[in-house]
């Protein structure tokens, strides 16, 4: 009965929803997941009447009942949209470690989003053992990774350090200031990185005879655990500060995807790489677990020239980007 079918998975969406937004009020629920009030109105009555959520003066809440539904229900909600299968063919098609991919897309419904750095976190919460060093890039998305990560007291000397250099003016999304917060979830220690990620030649050389830099960058290039985002090549080179003659250099060298400060082009080689000091394409072969965190259809492209063949990989991803990237694959 797929209209069914159809009923349980908008009910799951409005309950994942209310949980992440919590309290929210109906109208911005209806905005968030582009349904009609009316509709909204009619789904949360039944929500309510079935103990799974309380409307309150500041909003609606999702019960413990309603969690526990929630969580009983993703697996299953998993498997009728045939996610289980999409992870299976993209694996083999990308050649990697592992695909987990959240259901929906995080251009259609914020929600997503949190779901994806629940998913990452989770799935690294299961693999970082004592001793290791993580690494991590910054980016709002690994920021919903680490806000994800929940407190961890059963491990020992566990050092955390930023990727590459800084960028950017948001403090909070830096790869600094991730890993300081990263460090505080597992009580474990971490070392900063105080370089920007387009310096000069010449700078860049001077700051590398500071002996506290040269300490982090040799932790860096011992790291057990990478945790990185990925962006379209033109978005990121803007951000970077990339000379705008460069960026359309890049673009007529065929760049579609940037991790770590590297530029893929469709055919998953390094092409560019901004000046600056940190992991690097050749350095992931050598790391046990990385682990790259993107979605959305808009950065399907770059998410398949920066993962394919990294065979060590682990993709955590949305299944709008995730069926995009099996169509592309079978384009060309």
């Amino acid at each position: 009965m797929p209209e069914l079918i159809e009923l349980l998975e908008k009910r799951y969406n409005i309950l994942r929803t209310i949980y992440y937004n919590q309290p929210v009020g109906r109208r911005i629920l209806a905005n968030n997941l582009n349904l009609g009030e009316r509709i909204v109105r009619t789904e949360i009555s039944f929500l309510k009447s079935a103990n799974l959520i309380e409307v309150n003066t500041p909003g609606m809440i999702v019960t413990s009942e309603g969690e526990e539904v929630l969580n009983k229900l993703k697996g299953f909600i998993h498997e009728i949209k045939g996610i289980s299968e999409i992870e299976d063919a993209l694996r083999k098609k990308l050649n990697i470690k592992d695909v987990i991919i959240v259901p929906g897309s995080i251009e259609e419904d914020s929600t997503v989003m949190k779901e994806l750095g629940r998913a990452a976190a989770t799935y690294i919460k299961g693999i970082i053992k004592n001793d290791d060093i993580i690494a991590l890039t910054g980016g709002s998305t690994i920021k919903e990774v680490i806000d994800n990560m929940p407190k961890l007291q059963n491990l020992h000397n566990i050092l955390v350090v930023p990727a590459r250099g800084g960028m950017g003016k948001q403090v909070e999304t830096q790869a600094n200031t991730l890993a300081g917060n990263l460090a505080n979830k597992v009580s474990g220690s971490y070392k900063l990185l105080h370089i920007p990620d387009n310096i000069s030649d010449k700078a860049l050389d001077a700051m590398l005879n500071e002996r506290d830099i040269k300490d982090t960058i040799c932790y860096i290039k011992n790291t057990n655990v990478l945790i990185y985002g990925i962006g379209r090549a033109d978005e990121m080179a803007r951000r970077r500060g990339v000379p705008q003659e460069k960026i359309h250099g890049l673009i007529k060298m065929g760049t579609v995807g940037e991790a770590f400060g590297c530029y893929f082009n469709k055919s998953g080689k390094v092409v560019y790489s901004t000046p600056t000091v940190g992991i690097n394409s050749s350095d992931i072969k050598k790391i046990d677990h990385p682990i790259a965190v993107a979605g959305g259809e808009s950065k399907a492209e770059a998410i398949l020239a920066t993962e394919i063949n990294n065979k060590k990989g682990v993709l955590i991803t949305d299944e709008g980007a995730a069926r995009e990237i099996i169509r592309l694959i079978k384009e060309n």
